[in-house]
């Protein structure tokens, strides 16, 4: 098992999918349009791959993904 943790998240989407708006924990990554579906597949990739967890289609929510904390929650509670 390994950790996820939002520091990792923030770099991930900062570094690798060129957000430059500040994001932290709380910031609404898809409801607000900051990031579109094609940034979604890059997420759960990243997910899957350090967190060592497959993401299951059904979980691909804005409950579980919206929010950089809610991503590591899901991260850890599926670890």
């Amino acid at each position: 098992m390994m950790l996820l943790t939002t520091a990792a998240l923030i770099a991930f989407l900062t570094d690798s999918l060129n957000i430059d708006a500040p994001v932290d924990a709380d910031t609404e990554l898809f409801s607000t349009g900051l990031l579109d579906s094609v940034a979604m597949m890059s997420i759960i990739a990243f997910v899957e791959e350090q967190a060592k967890i497959d993401v299951r289609p059904a979980d691909v929510t804005l409950e579980n993904f919206d929010t950089v904390g809610r991503i590591a929650d899901y991260a850890l509670a599926n670890a």
